[in-house]
């Protein structure tokens, strides 16, 4: 399987918190620290990986990635 091309070329991905946690599973609220998302419209920069790309899979109503 391919990879998809990220932001800067060098394996990383934009990911931004685009939606309130509240009335979220707490399992997910979990999942948005992990990627290290605070709060509404915080970006953080993370390494295109498998587990990262399953998190923001399973956070998808929740964040945005931006490529």
């Amino acid at each position: 399987m391919a990879k998809t091309p990220s932001a800067a070329g060098n394996g990383t991905i934009k990911v931004r918190l685009v939606k309130g946690l509240r009335g979220s599973q707490a399992r997910h609220r979990l999942s948005v620290k992990a990627l290290g998302l605070n709060k509404l419209n915080d970006v953080r920069e993370l390494k295109d990986s498998p587990q990262v790309r399953g998190l923001i899979t399973q956070l998808h109503y929740l964040v945005r990635v931006e490529e």
